[in-house]
């Protein structure tokens, strides 16, 4: 039993395209990613080196029908024929940069919905329906700086990963009273060069009040690429004492 299955949000660009490309690493990985967009290259990657890999188009601001339909699909597998299975919750939305008044109630939704509703309704499924596998079972949720620091102008964004460490938090307490429990993480995965790092560049300085903070690290050169953090985070999931600490950031390790 050596095959590893991996499941991860947000796969077809950014930081979660270069983890999803990294980890069809040969023919023992099997990886589903959940996007709006099919991503060719990731089809490609799989072909290449005799990977299993399969893709659905999704919105994850719709989480229910997401969490249903993932937990039909792993019930469907056989346990037994994965060694470790992880599900890697990387998607989330910024809204609108700015004060909270000025998003839409809409907007505020769907940003919350994709950015914790969903990483929660997904964990649960994942855990249901792996309860009974015999493989190490691990749940990453990639969270940010802003779920433990405040930032004018995004404020969704900081109460989805604020709330996604403290689910980590507590999902890691019940699972510490199962005999087969999976362990869980919430990282944050440093300052990466990423289009949601474009966008906060390009906000108005007027209603962000941190923008030139963003200029000056790109300036700078203080920011990761997609691929380096992608294999930052990749190490981080196989360590051998992964969800010691539920919240962690990769740049402590």
């Amino acid at each position: 039993m050596t095959r590893q299955l991996f499941i991860i949000t947000g796969a077809s660009r950014g930081m979660g395209a270069a983890i999803a490309e990294q980890l069809l690493a040969g023919p023992d990985r099997t990886l589903l990613g959940i996007s709006r967009r099919t991503n060719d290259a990731l089809a490609a990657k799989a072909q290449a080196v005799g990977a299993a890999c399969e893709q659905w188009t999704m919105d994850l601001a719709e989480p229910l029908g997401v969490a249903s339909r993932l937990q039909a699909w792993l019930d469907d597998l056989d346990g037994e024929d994965f060694a470790a299975a992880s599900l890697i919750n990387n998607a989330g939305m910024l809204t609108r940069i700015g004060a909270l008044e000025h998003c839409t109630s809409e907007e505020l939704s769907a940003a919350l919905r994709a950015g914790l509703e969903a990483p929660l309704l997904l964990t649960a499924a994942f855990l249901r329906a792996t309860a009974s596998w015999p493989g190490e079972r691990r749940v990453l949720n990639i969270s940010s700086g802003l779920g433990r620091r405040a930032m004018a102008g995004q404020a969704t964004y900081c109460a989805a990963k604020a709330g996604m460490d403290h689910l980590s938090r507590a999902v890691a307490l019940d699972q510490a009273e199962l005999a087969h429990g999976a362990t869980i993480v919430s990282l944050a995965p440093g300052v990466i060069d990423t289009d949601m790092q474009v966008q906060l560049r390009s906000a108005d300085g007027e209603g962000f009040p941190e923008q030139g903070n963003f200029v000056r690290l790109k300036e700078a050169g203080q920011l990761t690429s997609s691929r380096d953090a992608a294999a930052r985070v990749i190490a981080y999931l196989g360590r051998t004492d992964f969800g010691a600490s539920p919240v962690a950031d990769v740049r402590d390790a």
